[in-house]
């Protein structure tokens, strides 16, 4: 039991020295309702402007949300610039395969890349994404999470 001890100890401690090299966040949708004026941001900060990133939306919604894709208007906020903004159409299932991504019962999660290759952030600081969704519909509904997730591409 000390032998188990120990080394559960000493593999804890190894594991903190592990750095992490992405950032992620995910903001609820209140009441699964994503309303036009709900436009979650989502701030983090990039020291390493050599490397590159990959750059991904998440969303978690219900079986029962009725489109195959949703329409998002992603905005990208420089340390010393303003927003940018691009459209960007996630698909979320196919008539072939049903619902992408990994799903637990009615619940689904898709993680879909916004940009076609890595990106490179040019200057180091603060930047910040805003997620907003552009649907017909207002409230979208049976939309659980949005977030994003920002990664070291690893060479």
């Amino acid at each position: 039991m000390k032998k188990f001890f120990v080394i559960s100890l000493a593999s804890l401690f190894f594991a903190s020295c592990i750095t992490i090299d992405h950032y992620e966040k995910q903001a609820t949708i209140p009441s699964q309702e994503w309303f036009y004026t709900n436009v979650p941001q989502f701030t983090f900060h990039i020291d390493d402007t050599t490397s590159l990133y990959n750059v991904y939306i998440i969303l978690r919604h219900t079986d029962l949300y009725k489109y195959n894709n949703i329409w998002l208007k992603i905005g990208l906020k420089t340390p010393s610039d303003s927003f940018s903004y691009q459209r960007v159409n996630l698909v979320l299932a196919t008539d072939a395969r049903g619902w992408e991504g990994t799903g637990m019962d009615d619940i689904y999660e898709v993680r879909k890349s916004i940009s076609a290759s890595p990106f490179s952030f040019k200057t180091a600081g603060d930047y910040k994404f805003s997620v907003e969704q552009i649907m017909r519909e207002n409230p979208l509904k049976n939309i659980m999470n949005v977030g994003v997730r920002v990664e070291k591409v690893r060479m």
